[in-house]
């Protein structure tokens, strides 16, 4: 490892810091300033520039012919997302989950995952495939402006008053919000782009696939800008920030960034046949399994944590792949005979537990 690859993953990190803070901060006063709730903010805007950095990595990496690297990194950063980013964030503060989220964006979400692992079953995302992605995320960003413009102003102040206190709503100049949240955008796309500049350098030296790094280095490097918003939104209290960035930087990933890398690349990109058969399964395993967890619409500590130790296990069967380790074939049968179905029934009864206390809920509001 070279100082300089040291240097750029430390300023990396500071510049992410600082954008996250300047991004959180001046979005959601924008929010409350424009009469739209912080939930919408941070599924599109949010979320949006969050997912910068994944559009311009595989965007780039798809054009120059190298598809592995373009595909790990979005789906490598949808599995950070869901597990680590909302992990964490849980693990910092408790999350509420809005009840549009249960029953509209997860949902959305989860279909746009089965829609891509359909589309590249052939082992290929064709042109037209990734315009109909690309057509996907148009449409539903429109949807979330016209659903924002439904929403009262007075109701969508009134929730800032309430949570955040008379004294948080905006009393700076106009100007102010948008270019804070624009300053933070750039400082975390910068931050980023030196994070994965001095961690591929370094996964390299040590001889590890491109497709790996695309899944882990890359991906965790792009996700940094959620992570950082995410964790920080929790810690101040902002949980549909929170939770609206990673659900709408994973909607954003699946269709905008698959969609523009294929739309650049006429012949299609193509999806290898491990992302077929685990990465990709992976991904759409960790989506769906939002939608029952999320049914009391509370993302606790246990669970984030049980997400955390998720990817855990997930991270470490992909470098032992990666290294072609003599311990893989143990593992590989520690996880499928014991590991995986004790957290499928640690799920099960999560989701049931999570079931019963929303139709308790349900039935006391009727």
């Amino acid at each position: 490892m070279t100082a300089g690859s040291l240097l750029a993953l430390l300023a990396g990190f500071a510049a992410l810091v600082g954008g996250a803070e300047l991004l959180v901060r001046g979005a959601t006063r924008l929010a409350a300033r424009l009469g739209v709730s912080p939930l919408v903010i941070g599924l599109t805007v949010v979320a949006f520039g969050t997912s910068a950095p994944e559009m311009a990595v595989s965007a780039m990496a798809a054009w120059s012919g190298q598809s592995d690297l373009a595909v790990g990194n979005a789906i490598g950063s949808n599995v950070i997302n869901t597990l680590v980013i909302l992990g964490l964030a849980a693990v910092v503060l408790p999350l509420t989950v809005a009840a549009r989220v249960v029953r509209l964006e997860i949902p959305v979400m989860i279909a746009a995952a089965l829609m891509v692992w359909l589309m590249a079953l052939d082992g290929m995302l064709q042109f037209w495939e990734c315009l109909v992605l690309f057509a996907s995320i148009l449409v539903y960003t429109f949807m979330q402006i016209r659903m924002a413009r439904a929403e009262r102003r007075a109701e969508v102040r009134q929730e800032f008053s309430e949570e955040f206190g008379a004294e948080n709503l905006p009393v700076s100049p106009a100007w102010r919000d948008p270019a804070f949240a624009l300053a933070g955008l750039m400082l975390l796309v910068l931050g980023s782009n030196w994070l994965v500049e001095g961690g591929t350098a370094i996964a390299r030296a040590f001889g590890v696939s491109e497709l790996v790094i695309g899944l882990t280095v890359i991906a965790l490097g792009t996700s940094l800008p959620e992570l950082a918003t995410s964790v920080l939104a929790s810690l101040r209290g902002q949980r549909d920030l929170a939770v609206g960035n990673v659900i709408g930087s994973n909607l954003f990933n699946l269709l905008a960034v698959l969609g523009i890398a294929g739309i650049g690349r006429p012949s299609g990109v193509p999806v290898s046949a491990q992302v077929l058969a685990f990465d990709l399964p992976v991904m759409v395993a960790t989506m769906v399994i939002c939608l029952p967890l999320f049914l009391d619409r509370k993302v606790g500590r246990g669970r984030g944590g049980l997400f955390l130790l998720c990817y855990a296990f997930y991270l470490t069967y992909l470098l032992l792949s990666a290294t072609g380790h003599s311990k893989l074939p143990a593992y590989r049968g520690a996880m499928l005979g014991w590991v995986l179905p004790v957290l499928v029934m640690i799920i099960i009864l999560l989701a049931v537990r999570a079931a019963r206390a929303s139709r308790s809920v349900d039935s006391l509001k009727s």
